[in-house]
C-alpha cells in the first residue's frame, strides 16, 4: 500500500485525487498523519500548520502556490484527522520533526522538497531543517523560532527586547496550568475561536470544527518541549537557505532581535505587514515570497530610491547607502548629473521632473518593472529661496511649493502606493530642514515649504504604520552644498542675486558640515526608524528651542540677517 501511494503521488492519477481534496493516511510511528497533495509537477512545497490550526489554515496559500508547485499540506499529529500519540512525550519535537521527514519521504522519495512553516509549524520544521542529513532544499519560517535559538538568545542577560518577548510570551505560562488551560479552551476559547481571530487579528475564517479538541490536545507541544529546551539548548545550525518572514503585527513572537545569522549561513529576512496569521489573512504576499524564495534563495539586496540625485545631499545618500551593499537608483532633472552619481554607486539613473506627477508616476511604474519594488525611498530634490513675504512673487511661491513640497507628495504617493501594495513594509525619507521649526522673516516661502513637509511625514507616518512602512523627516541646518549657488533671492537684481549666493556659499562653507553627515543620519534614520531627525548642531538646538521656548525664536526671527 505504501509503494502504491508513492507512485500515485507521482502520476497523473494524484492530480486527479488532489484536485479533489483527496486525504490519505500515512502511518509515522504510533499515530496517523492526514496528507494531502494538490498542484503541479512542479518542484514540491510542503506546508507545515501551527497551534491550534489544522492543514486548512494554508488553504489560500495553497490555491495561490499549486499552479507551479506540487503543494503538501498534512494535518500535524493530534490535529484534525492526524492521530494522538498515547503520551504527552509523543509531542516532543524529535517526534514531530520525524513525522515531517516521513511525509517527505512518502511524497518526494528521489528529491528534496522545500518546507514551510508556521507558528508552531515552525518551530518543529526548524527540529527538521536542524537534522544533519535532512532532505530540504528551503526553508521559510513564519513566526516561528527556533526554541534552541530562542534559548541561546535569551540566556544573553536582560535587555528590552527580551523582556518585551517574555511579556508576548505569557500565554506559555498559562498553558502549563494542568487543569485551567484545558478547561479554557473547553468552556471559553475554543467556541469562540472564530471571534478571537477577527477581534485580534482581523481574520475572517471558519475554525475546524475539531478546534476545540485539538487546542486540548495540542497544549502538550507546550509542556513536553519548552522548559526541556529552554535549560539545556542545543547547537542547531541548518545548512540549507532559510527565509524567515515576520509579521511587523504579530502580537506574540519577534524574530528580529535573535542572531540567526549564527545558525544560519544562507539568510534571508522579510517582513509583512499582518498579524500572526498572516496565511489566513495575506495569502498573497506569502505565496509571492515562498515562491520567489525557491526560485532565488539569494539574499537580496537593499533597494533605494533617491530624488535629487545629482548632487549633495542626493549624492551622498546615494554614496552612503551603496556602501552597506544596497542597490541604488537615483533621479534628478540634471540627467549628466545623475549619471555621474549612478557611475559613482553602480546604479542606475533616470531624468525626471519631480513636479510633475505623472511623470513621478510613471518613473515610479518603471522602477519597479525594472528593479522592483523600493524598500527606501529618499524624497530628497528640493531649492533654496529666499526673500520676504511681500518681496515674493506668486510665481516664485509656486516654485518653491511645486519642487519643495509638491515633489514630496508626489514621491510618497507613487512608491507609497506600490510598497503598500507590495505589503513588505519599507521606509520614505523625506528632506525636511532645521528652517521648518526656525522661523525667519527672509525665509517665508522656503521655511512654509519645508514646514509643510515636516507635517505631512508626521501625517504619513501615522498612516502607513499598519503597513511597516516608517517615514523619517530629515531637518539639516547649514550644510555645504551646491544648494546655496542655485538658491533665488526675492525683490533683487541678477547682479545683486549672484552677490547674495556667494554670500551664503561663503558661510555655508566656513560651517564646514558637508551633505556626508546628512547622508548618515538618513542612513541611520532608516535602520532605526526615527521619526524627526535635527541634523547639525543648529539644527538640534532650534529643535529644542522650538520645543522649550518657542518665543524666542519668535524674537529672533525679527532680526534682519539678509
Amino acid at each position: 500500500m505504501r509503494r502504491r501511494w508513492r507512485a500515485d503521488l507521482r502520476g497523473p492519477a494524484d492530480r486527479r485525487q488532489a484536485s479533489s481534496g483527496g486525504t490519505v493516511k500515512v502511518r509515522s510511528g504510533e499515530v496517523e498523519l492526514a496528507v494531502r497533495v494538490r498542484g503541479t509537477d512542479g518542484p514540491t512545497v510542503v506546508l507545515v500548520h501551527g497551534y491550534p490550526d489544522t492543514h486548512t489554515v494554508w488553504d489560500r496559500v495553497t490555491a495561490l502556490l499549486e499552479k507551479d508547485f506540487r503543494v503538501v499540506t498534512y494535518d500535524v499529529r493530534g490535529m484534525g484527522e492526524s492521530t494522538p500519540p498515547s503520551t504527552e512525550d509523543g509531542y516532543r519535537l524529535e517526534h514531530l520533526a520525524q513525522d515531517l521527514f516521513t511525509v517527505i519521504d512518502e511524497v518526494s522519495p528521489d528529491a528534496p522538497v522545500h518546507v514551510v512553516g508556521h507558528d508552531w509549524g515552525s518551530i518543529q520544521a526548524w527540529e527538521a531543517v536542524t537534522t544533519p542529513g535532512a532532505r530540504i532544499a528551503t526553508f521559510t519560517s513564519i513566526s516561528g523560532p527556533c526554541l534552541d535559538h530562542m534559548a541561546h538568545w535569551s540566556r544573553k542577560g536582560l535587555s528590552i527586547a527580551r523582556l518585551r518577548q517574555l511579556a508576548r510570551s505569557w500565554y506559555i505560562g498559562a498553558f502549563h496550568l494542568p487543569v485551567l488551560a484545558p478547561l479554557f479552551w473547553r468552556l471559553y476559547l475554543g467556541p469562540r475561536w472564530g471571534g478571537v481571530l477577527r477581534r485580534l487579528e482581523g481574520v475572517r475564517a471558519e475554525p475546524a470544527p475539531t478546534i476545540t479538541r485539538d487546542a486540548v490536545r495540542g497544549i502538550s507541544l507546550y509542556r513536553a518541549n519548552i522548559r526541556p529546551v529552554m535549560r539545556s539548548p542545543r547547537h542547531r545550525l541548518a545548512p540549507m537557505p532559510v527565509q524567515v518572514i515576520q509579521p511587523t503585527r504579530d502580537r506574540y513572537i519577534r524574530t528580529e532581535p535573535l542572531d540567526l545569522e549564527r545558525w544560519v549561513p544562507t539568510l534571508r529576512r522579510r517582513r509583512i505587514a499582518a498579524g500572526h496569521w498572516a496565511p489566513l489573512s495575506h495569502p498573497a504576499p506569502l505565496a509571492r515570497m515562498i515562491s520567489e524564495f525557491i526560485a532565488d534563495s539569494t539574499p537580496p539586496r537593499e533597494l533605494v530610491v533617491i530624488t535629487g540625485g545629482g548632487s549633495g545631499i542626493g549624492r551622498a545618500t546615494a554614496v552612503a547607502f551603496a556602501r552597506t551593499g544596497a542597490r541604488v537608483v537615483v533621479s534628478d532633472v540634471d540627467f549628466a548629473a545623475a549619471e555621474e552619481t549612478a557611475d559613482m554607486v553602480d546604479g542606475h539613473a533616470y531624468e525626471v521632473d519631480v513636479r510633475a506627477e505623472e511623470a513621478v508616476r510613471a518613473w515610479a511604474r518603471q522602477v519597479a518593472d525594472e528593479h522592483g519594488v523600493p524598500d527606501v525611498v529618499v524624497n530628497n530634490a528640493g531649492i533654496g529661496h529666499s526673500g520676504s513675504f511681500l518681496s515674493t512673487s506668486t510665481e516664485q511661491w509656486q516654485r518653491v511649493l511645486d519642487v519643495n513640497l509638491w515633489g514630496v507628495v508626489h514621491g510618497c504617493r507613487a512608491f507609497g502606493e506600490l510598497m503598500v501594495e507590495r505589503g513588505e513594509g519599507g521606509h520614505i525619507v523625506n528632506l525636511s530642514s532645521a528652517a521648518a521649526y526656525l522661523p525667519s522673516k527672509i525665509l517665508s516661502a522656503y521655511a512654509t515649504s519645508k514646514a509643510a513637509v515636516f507635517m505631512l511625514s508626521d501625517c504619513l507616518r501615522a498612516e502607513l504604520a499598519p503597513h511597516a512602512i516608517g517615514v523619517s523627516a530629515i531637518c539639516p541646518g547649514l550644510v555645504n552644498t551646491n544648494i546655496t549657488a542655485t538658491t533665488t533671492f526675492s525683490g533683487v537684481s541678477a547682479e545683486e542675486q549672484s552677490r547674495k549666493q556667494e554670500r551664503a556659499s561663503r558661510i555655508y562653507a566656513r560651517r564646514g558640515f558637508g551633505p556626508e553627515g546628512v547622508a548618515a543620519e538618513i542612513v541611520r534614520a532608516v535602520r532605526r526608524n526615527r521619526p524627526v531627525v535635527p541634523v547639525t548642531a543648529e539644527a538640534k538646538a532650534a529643535r529644542l528651542a522650538s520645543r522649550v521656548t518657542p518665543g524666542l525664536l519668535r524674537t529672533f526671527a525679527k532680526l534682519d540677517l539678509g
